[in-house]
């Protein structure tokens, strides 16, 4: 019986050339694995690409810690934070950086179609925040680079699909593997570490092709199975449902405030906020404004949603989001 294979299954065959070492060559066959019919006439092939794949998963286990590093990547933080994606193959991820930011990511019905960090800005009202698409996640491949990333992000955007099976569960599986690499995930973060002296990550679930689920049950059930522990909330890319309450829960992941300064006796400019860390005071805005400010401020007035416009207030104020402050040396 012919296999009938698709043209895809050839250009991505030719990349197995040039494959640099054993995670790159596995990353290939997954692909053509995923895009090759599943009839008689393939299951020589595809039982030839399995074998392939576990052999280099026994050869790479074998191989001392030392020996392969991998590649790394650093993604400069850029905009009001960084959050970085994650999520399990095929999730749709990259269709949400996507709707988010406007990019054009490259976007595939088969997995592993992301092979490295692909940062990104979304804006939201008047700031932008960086996006941060990254490699899926399975049971059994995690990259190097995962952890590095999430260390250095802001928060975490964990991306699920409606449509998979069971959704809980590939969540709890790439939490494990992040685990393992030293990070965990909470959905109130309070910058304390864990007894174990692992890192916490701010993160929020993001149920992913809503358009799949029209009676909303899944959302509903996954909804209930993630109660207490995470927050989540149902999207889909493709048809752009909720991106713009989905862009309000991702600024408020961030905790962080925009706070304007503004010039005695001149109008505000509300085009270039200053982004702070929730908590912060007047002095904290000084010190951002310039090093010198907090040393010569004598006192500041408000206009916000707390005092009356122009109010005079001291050093220790502690600001809100839209909060305009005068600042008086």
């Amino acid at each position: 019986m012919p296999a009938n294979l698709p043209p895809k299954y050839f250009d991505i065959e030719k990349k197995l050339k040039t494959a640099r070492d054993s995670r790159e060559k596995i990353e290939i066959m997954e692909e053509l694995l995923a895009i090759i019919p599943k009839h008689k006439g393939t299951e020589k092939l595809r039982a030839l690409y399995k074998t392939k794949i576990a052999k280099l998963r026994v050869q790479d286990k074998k191989k001392p810690a030392t020996s392969h590093q991998g590649t790394t990547y650093t993604i400069e933080k850029s905009g009001a934070g960084q959050i970085v994606m994650l999520g399990p193959p095929n999730a749709g991820k990259s269709s949400l950086l996507k709707s988010l930011t406007g990019t054009e990511p490259k976007i595939a019905d088969y997995p592993f179609t992301t092979h490295a960090p692909s940062p990104a800005m979304m804006k939201f009202e008047n700031i932008q925040i960086q996006l941060v698409d990254t490699h899926p996640i399975s049971a059994d491949f995690i990259d190097v680079w995962h952890s590095e990333l999430l260390k250095n992000a802001d928060a975490g955007l964990f991306v699920l699909d409606l449509g998979a099976p069971d959704s809980r569960d590939d969540l709890l599986t790439v939490m494990a593997q992040l685990e393992e690499k030293r990070i965990e995930f909470v959905a109130d973060e309070t910058g304390q570490s864990s007894s174990r002296q692992i890192p916490y990550r701010r993160i929020l679930v993001v149920a992913n092709k809503a358009d799949l689920d029209s009676s909303g049950e899944k959302a509903r059930l996954l909804r209930e199975e993630l109660e207490g522990t995470f927050d989540m909330t149902a999207v889909s890319a493709t048809m752009g449902t909720d991106m713009e309450e989905l862009k309000a829960r991702l600024f408020a992941l961030l905790r962080v405030l925009r706070v304007y300064s503004k010039a005695p006796g001149k109008d505000v400019d509300k085009t270039d906020p200053f982004i702070l860390p929730e908590g912060s005071t007047v002095n904290d805005l000084a010190k951002a404004v310039h090093k010198d400010f907090a040393e010569k401020l004598k006192y500041a007035r408000s206009w916000s949603r707390r005092t009356y416009d122009g109010q005079r207030i001291n050093r220790d104020f502690v600001l809100s989001d839209g909060d305009i402050i005068e600042l008086h040396l």
